[in-house]
């Protein structure tokens, strides 16, 4: 850690350098993830900056270990990865994205615990920091595995096939069975809130959407660009070099994205500001996007969001401030006012 008058050193970098996809390259001092090719190597370096945060929390570090063994979770990732690539052109929900998606997730729950953040699990008496540790791995790298039955309710759909592999993972680290289930429900929850249907009531529920929603760089959307599906999902995600993950001026975490044009504020206000909105992180998050200056054509110089409004510098040196637009939280409302409920009277009541 360094000193609170140095420069504050990056929890994760997940980076595209120079709009290319390139090997893995280490740097001293830094968790620092280039989008490798091979697949294996960037699973590889992934699963070594995983580890490193896990180093002073064995039982966390154990279920890791076993998790990235299982056979059931490896084929659920497969599956996963199949359907919402293979037949809907989306991104990539498999393998890399549960590794990229847990090793940010770490780096936010250590940001979080530095600034003196208390997680649910610590608040509420139920775990320590081990355990913390321990639900928000688990919970992020499984989050996605509901997509192997459809994209469409993936989230309740992870929750029931994550079950027999937490129980697998947790009943040797956890033998007290009372204690387990309830380390059990936060990793569902979890699982069940990464896509804000509903939007996550812990800490930890927030941790793991605010990580899925951090991997937004081209080395996830060029897969689905070169599988044929050219929308503005996979334009924008080419878009997005750099997502660095570090300590915050003002608050605990600093999200910062690097774009190398306008299109990558799509991804950002689209994927990433909800997930930092409407989960309990909004009061613990910056998040702050840039143009780089050799990109294309510039309209935004930067952008940094406001409670939820973003706040834009734009290029001619004016300045914007607009709503953050989630569209899907209006569809759910939208939904929701056409709900209504029979009472017992035979009455009907709006919901």
């Amino acid at each position: 850690m360094s000193a609170p008058s140095d420069p504050p050193a990056d929890k994760l970098t997940m980076n595209v350098s120079g709009g290319t996809v390139q090997e893995l390259t280490a740097k001293a001092g830094l968790r620092t993830i280039e989008f490798a090719t091979p697949r294996a190597k960037l699973i590889e370096a992934l699963g070594a900056a995983i580890r490193e945060d896990l180093r002073e929390y064995p039982l966390a570090l154990a279920a890791f270990e076993a998790l990235i063994r299982d056979p059931e979770a490896l084929a659920d990732w497969d599956m996963a990865n199949y359907i919402t690539m293979r037949k809907l052109g989306y991104n990539d929900h498999g393998r890399v994205h549960a590794f990229v998606t847990g090793a940010a997730s770490l780096a936010i729950l250590e940001l979080l615990i530095e600034g003196g953040v208390r997680p649910d699990l610590i608040e509420s008496g139920i775990g320590d920091t081990q355990d913390v540790f321990l639900v928000v791995i688990l919970s992020t790298m499984l989050h996605d595995i509901g997509n192997q039955v459809h994209r469409a309710g993936h989230e309740s759909h992870g929750v029931h096939l994550a079950r027999p592999i937490l129980e697998r993972i947790l009943a040797p680290l956890y033998p007290d069975l009372f204690k387990r289930t309830k380390l059990r429900a936060f990793i569902l929850h979890g699982i069940n809130c990464h896509d804000l249907n509903p939007p996550p009531l812990t800490i930890e529920g927030g941790i793991v959407a605010v990580a899925d929603g951090s991997d937004i760089t081209k080395g996830r959307g060029r897969k689905a660009f070169a599988l044929g599906s050219v929308d503005i999902h996979s334009i924008s995600a080419l878009a997005v070099d750099q997502v660095v993950i570090t300590r915050g001026d003002a608050k605990p975490v600093l999200i910062d994205v690097t774009m190398n044009n306008s299109g990558g504020i799509f991804q950002v206000e689209e994927v990433l500001a909800p997930k930092v909105i409407r989960t309990p992180l909004s009061k613990y998050v910056e998040l702050r996007a840039r143009t780089r200056p050799q990109g294309d054509d510039q309209i935004l110089q930067s952008v940094r969001l406001e409670g939820d409004h973003f706040v834009m510098n734009l290029e001619d040196g004016q300045r914007a401030v607009v709503e953050v637009k989630d569209t899907q939280k209006v569809v759910q409302e939208a939904v929701s006012s056409k709900l209504t409920v029979s009472t017992l009277d035979g009455g009907v009541q709006s919901k």
